[in-house]
């Protein structure tokens, strides 16, 4: 059943459309650790660290593509609402061509840049080999990578958020695939987690392409355009908060390690592994309904239909209440079995449990800030969006750095708890001094 961004959505109709963006989420944060784990099973320890020094630089820049997908889909529903099909596909053209144009000097530029940045991020020896190999293989598929990224949004104004889940899906399996015959049946080593993980972003990218590009029976296709900076600038600034939280990601873990390291040692950063793992699954739920909603909240703000838009929000935030109590019951019910799938000794494993049953309630409100930054984004208010994105991002910055000096290595697990409580005051501000101007 075909469910149209213009339609009056109860829960059913809701859960039915954002269900495949969730899915999308979960299944691409559960084939990244499959990856991983067939590179520190099969390759090694040297391999493992040099992934972990240049895949945060990969993935900021794959981040781009989040950033106009979030940004430009969120002004391509906008206009479909507002009516005017044929600049919303002009716009959605545009950006994809632009995505795919930056992608490429990327490419190009990243293959001279790589051995600079690896010696940067302080790799050596076999390590720094490691670095410019596997940053060089993923940097030429750049392109496909930011492609990938920005039709995961797209799909969705488009009306076929199904069709952006078998996407997604066919390239993890087409990842996970490659990696056991190029890693384990040719013996490539990390070149062959390289261009397995290069060839399911080809896949990723070159699909929505053709498929877009072709007659279809979606609300968009790519057509003949022009370049329109405005739209370029909007998409950016629209979308800014999805690329501040993909690289504060990456200062974020380095803190969380290095804070760990200080009162628990190389324990304590196995522990922390373990949580972000599991919490990175437990997350692209709501990263998952935030990217499956948002077109339906940008299309009723660009058709003024404020009491859908009241619906829609009024039964966000239930969902999201549930999902996040859920969320969290289950793991206090279920953190030994989670933390047991990683095989840990029993001193390990018992600071390991201790910090996720701790960290685990930050569920309860995550999910908030996530959809407030989200909701106005959809709104096409980015300054506001990245606002909301800046300070929870400071605020965990800040908890990381001061609770351990009052509670240890407890106040270090607890940090992201009382982050999130701060920045959630922020986000009700937001949203309460802007309910009259958008009419949710």
């Amino acid at each position: 059943m075909r469910i149209q961004l213009s339609e009056h959505f109860t829960f059913k109709k809701l859960l039915a459309f954002v269900a495949p963006s969730i899915v999308m989420m979960v299944f691409t944060s559960v084939y990244s650790v499959v990856d991983g784990l067939f590179v520190s099973n099969v390759v090694g320890a040297d391999a493992v660290a040099a992934i972990a020094r240049i895949f945060p630089v990969i993935i900021v820049l794959g981040s781009i593509g989040f950033m106009i997908g979030a940004g430009g889909s969120a002004l391509v529903a906008k206009t479909l609402g507002e009516g005017d099909k044929e600049r919303a596909n002009s716009y959605f053209s545009f950006l994809v061509y632009v995505t795919l144009a930056i992608g490429t000097v990327i490419a190009v530029a990243g293959q001279f840049a790589v051995p600079s940045v690896a010696r940067l991020l302080g790799a050596e020896g076999k390590t720094y080999d490691y670095c410019v190999l596997y940053g060089r293989v993923l940097l030429g598929a750049q392109p496909f990578f930011i492609l990938q990224n920005i039709f995961q949004s797209f799909f969705v104004a488009a009306e076929k958020p199904a069709l952006g889940l078998i996407v997604t899906a066919a390239a993890g399996v087409t990842n996970i695939i490659l990696d056991a015959v190029f890693i384990i049946g040719f013996k490539w080593g990390l070149a062959g987690a390289a261009a397995a993980t290069a060839a399911s972003q080809v896949l990723g990218g070159v699909f929505p392409v053709i498929y877009f590009a072709m007659k279809n029976k979606s609300l968009l296709r790519l057509t003949k355009t022009k370049f329109y900076a405005r739209a370029l600038l909007k998409s950016c600034a629209n979308g800014s908060s999805e690329f501040l939280s993909n690289v504060s990601a990456a200062v974020i873990t380095m803190l969380y390690n290095f804070q760990v390291d200080k009162f628990e040692g190389d324990a304590g950063v196995a522990a922390y592994g373990a949580i972000a793992y599991v919490t990175m699954v437990f997350y692209s739920l709501f990263m998952g309904y935030t990217v499956g909603s948002a077109p339906i909240i940008a299309y009723n703000y660009g058709a003024q239909n404020k009491a859908e838009l009241k619906n829609l929000f009024k039964k966000s935030l239930i969902i999201i209440t549930v999902t996040g109590l859920l969320m969290t019951a289950l793991s206090q019910a279920l953190g030994y079995p989670f933390v047991k799938m990683f095989g840990y000794n029993d001193e390990l494993f018992k600071i390991t449990l201790r910090g996720f049953r701790i960290y685990s309630f930050v569920f309860i409100i995550v999910g908030f800030n996530m959809f407030g930054s989200s909701l106005f984004t959809a709104l096409n208010n980015g300054p506001v969006s990245a606002a909301i994105s800046s300070l929870r991002i400071a605020f965990c910055i800040a908890a990381v750095l001061v609770f351990p000096l009052a509670w240890g290595i407890d106040g270090v697990w607890a940090a992201a708890n009382f982050a999130e409580l701060f920045a959630i005051a922020t986000t009700l501000l937001f949203v309460f001094l802007y309910r009259k101007k958008y009419g949710y």
